[in-house]
């Protein structure tokens, strides 16, 4: 049906359900900032939120309880428990919403005295897990309480009138390896699901208001396809005019050698990597301005056939050229906060809303052979300039009201954090921010107290298998021992620190897979690192693994590509060890480990079979630690001073007949005061000195220059004076070597 209202944008983005409850996906806000640039309209929907606040309201759920009280069928005993208690949850939902969104934080009281909302299997081990959250304040408690209440009723709609449910998942099961769009194909014949309906009334009512020439989708996640492909199926039969564009993060690593003409059933086009520049030329292509054979890293159909169309005259953006993401349109006051996990690092995922930025585009490593390292979102390394990350913060933070920043790198690069930590504090502004890392050897303690300030308050990074043999095999670039101190320089630092474990690498042996739980078991014990979380290795297409089986002792299962869906690859592995036999009793240790419970038990304890004993040193991580660091003076390092400026007081020293000029200078920091005692002419030397060292508009100095004003002031022996106990210590007044 043709509309007649004129257009509120020429292109729609849409993020359909589900990726997360607390943020928006930053995809369509990142498109949305670039098409700002090109003065072409957009409108954006985060159709997850959207379809999540209609579901969980007291007209949803109301709707839920009357579509299986519709049925006769007999349920658990666990969904008779939740429909007995029907009036209640009908009569909280709204209420629980409006705390999960911060729009009443009274109601935690309530919630916590445990009588106001009814429990059902989720509060089964409620008191355990409140145990291991410690002594938290009422309202995370009353937060994780009302997670686990919403859990309950996502375990109904499962149960009762739809088993694709998922709050970040939806169908996830559909999506992931389907060589075949067989199975999905026949799902989207069969009639709306309920939740279906729930997603197609709103997208409706948008289109209807929109009004677009176009509307792209993005796809980041496998949980996201099937409803991806309902708002595609919707579209092109109701609306046919419009033009329906699929991208994102599934497509990119999936989608690459798609096949099967049934999918352009359900969108048009379908783009592959960076979006900038596929999407501008696909919108001057649908608007006539361009010609087919101007597209860029486009799938279409031509002549009953997929065609995969690459103009390469056309280039892509510089990531300072893209503009800054635009999270306008966005329902940023409606997205709820959950507490699901006692998993630290996981919380941050799924509790308040971060604005999501990334400092660079691709790795600066690429070569972490379970990686995609052959596809360009990987490999294509280019960082952004740390002014210009500053001016996007700043913009951002003024649209939505939120200084919180999740940069989504891949590994955010320790130069390009230095100078953005610098920025930072140079502009004084007041940030949080988290990232994924490599445990390099870059981050120094210095550094790390530097990004600490800057308002740097978490990090992730891959440990990976944690044993030195396989690092070097997946070639990763560190060693555990290296992991260990650049770990405790974050810690010291107050900045949180997460790993991602992997089991099941290909050649990796039983006895090195408990080595690897007993290193894990080290750091934590030794306080370096306060979350983590065990994967299983995924063979996929695009890694040097799966490019190349036959170096890693691996038999590909089968080699034919499929024709829709192409990443994920079964394999097996020539070594023989069952690595799935460990999985449990390796989340269970961490987490126990998490909340130091059982670090000084035997690993036997976590696993139901017999394990071989750790060949490690038990006191491997400990043994690290103590090792000393080398403090290398590097020329080139800048020299930071972050404090206030100390006070000084003088008096003479007298030892066996010897007398000298001392002073003492006292650091007043935000949280003690330390004191160090040094020669009066170095003191007065000192004083001078330090104002210069601040971050201003001024150039910052260099080891070297402080060297060179020291000699020039007459003074001898700088290395000495520079690398003894006292200026050792000023690290914890903010004089920094970065």
């Amino acid at each position: 049906m043709q509309l007649k209202q004129r257009h509120i944008a020429a292109i729609y983005l849409i993020t359909p359900p589900f990726t997360q409850l607390n943020t928006p996906y930053p995809a369509t806000a990142y498109i949305k900032g670039f098409l700002n640039t090109k003065g072409i309209s957009s409108f954006q929907s985060d159709l997850g939120i959207e379809v999540t606040l209609a579901l969980f309201s007291k007209k949803g759920i109301t709707a839920v309880f009357n579509h299986i009280e519709q049925k006769s069928i007999t349920y658990s005993y666990n969904v008779q428990h939740i429909i007995q208690l029907k009036a209640h949850y009908i009569n909280t939902i709204d209420a629980v919403i409006a705390f999960l969104q911060d729009k009443d934080p009274t109601l935690a009281h309530a919630i916590c005295k445990r009588n106001f909302l009814p429990e059902a299997s989720r509060f089964q081990h409620a008191d355990d897990l409140e145990k291991a959250f410690g002594n938290m304040g009422i309202q995370d408690r009353a937060k994780f309480i009302a997670t686990m209440y919403l859990e309950d009723l996502s375990d109904l709609i499962k149960d009762t009138v739809d088993e694709n449910f998922g709050f970040s998942r939806y169908a996830e099961r559909l999506g992931r390896s389907a060589n075949t769009f067989d199975e999905l194909y026949e799902a989207l014949q069969q009639p709306y699901t309920f939740v279906d309906t729930l997603l197609i009334e709103i997208l409706e009512q948008r289109l209807q208001t929109v009004n677009p020439i176009m509307v792209a989708i993005s796809v980041p996640f496998p949980g996201n396809l099937y409803t991806s492909l309902r708002c595609g199926q919707y579209i092109k039969k109701h609306f046919p005019h419009i033009k329906v564009a699929m991208g994102g993060g599934f497509a990119n690593t999936e989608l690459r050698s798609v096949t099967d003409v049934r999918v352009f059933e359900f969108y048009d086009f379908i783009t592959l990597d960076d979006g900038e520049a596929p999407l501008e030329n696909l919108y001057a292509f649908v608007t006539k301005n361009k010609t087919v054979d101007e597209l860029k890293r486009t799938f279409l159909l031509q002549d009953g056939q997929v065609t995969y169309i690459n103009n390469t005259h056309v280039k892509d953006y510089k990531q300072g050229a893209v503009g800054t993401p635009d999270y306008s349109d966005l329902l940023l006051s409606e997205y709820i906060s959950a507490i699901e996990v006692v998993n630290p690092m996981h919380r941050m995922w799924s509790d308040g809303r971060w604005n999501k930025l990334t400092m660079a585009h691709g790795c600066y490593w690429g070569k972490c052979t379970f990686c995609d390292v052959s596809l360009d979102y990987i490999k294509l390394y280019e960082p952004v300039a740390a002014g210009i990350l500053c001016d996007r913060m700043e913009t951002i933070m003024q649209q939505t009201g939120q200084n919180g920043f999740h940069f989504v790198d891949e590994a955010a690069p320790p130069a390009l954090m230095r100078a953005l930590a610098i920025e930072i504090i140079n502009r004084k502004m007041v940030v949080t921010w988290w990232t994924n890392v490599r445990f390099e050897k870059s981050f120094t303690r210095d550094l790390c107290v530097l990004l600490s300030t800057a308002g740097c308050i978490a990090v992730s990074g891959g440990l990976e298998v944690a044993s030195d043999r396989l690092l070097q095999l997946i070639d990763k670039g560190i060693t555990v021992a290296q992991v260990a101190k650049v770990n405790r320089h974050f810690t010291e630092a107050g900045i949180l620190v997460h790993a991602y474990l992997m089991y099941g690498f290909p050649t990796q042996t039983e006895q090195e897979t408990i080595d690897s739980l007993e290193m894990v078991r080290q750091l934590f014990a030794t306080n370096v690192l306060q979350s983590a979380f065990w994967h299983r290795f995924a063979l996929t297409a695009h890694s040097p693994v799966g490019l190349n089986p036959s170096k890693y002792h691996i038999k590909i299962l089968n080699e034919q590509p499929g024709s829709f869906a192409n990443n994920d690859v079964e394999y097996e592995d020539e070594t023989g060890c069952d690595h799935d036999s460990f999985g449990f009793g390796l989340k269970k240790s961490l987490f126990n480990y998490m909340h130091h419970i059982g670090i000084d038990e035997p690993l036997q304890k976590w696993f139901d079979f017999k394990i071989p004993k750790p060949k490690v040193s038990s006191t491997f991580i400990e043994d690290a630690l103590n090792e000393p660091e080398i403090n290398t003076l590097k020329p080139n390092s800048k020299i930071i001073f972050l404090g206030n400026i100390p006070t000084v007081s003088y008096f003479t020293q007298s030892k066996k007949g010897y007398s000298r000029e001392m002073a003492t200078l006292h650091f007043y920091n935000k949280r003690h005061i330390q004191k160090i005692q040094i020669l009066k002419e170095q003191a007065d030397w000192l004083l001078q000195l330090l104002p210069l060292l601040q971050i201003g508009d001024q150039p910052l100095l260099t080891l070297q220059d402080v060297m060179n004003n020291y000699e020039q002031q007459g003074l001898e022996n700088f290395e000495l004076f520079w690398d003894n106990k006292p200026m050792n210590t000023l690290y914890q007044s903010g004089l920094l070597q970065v």
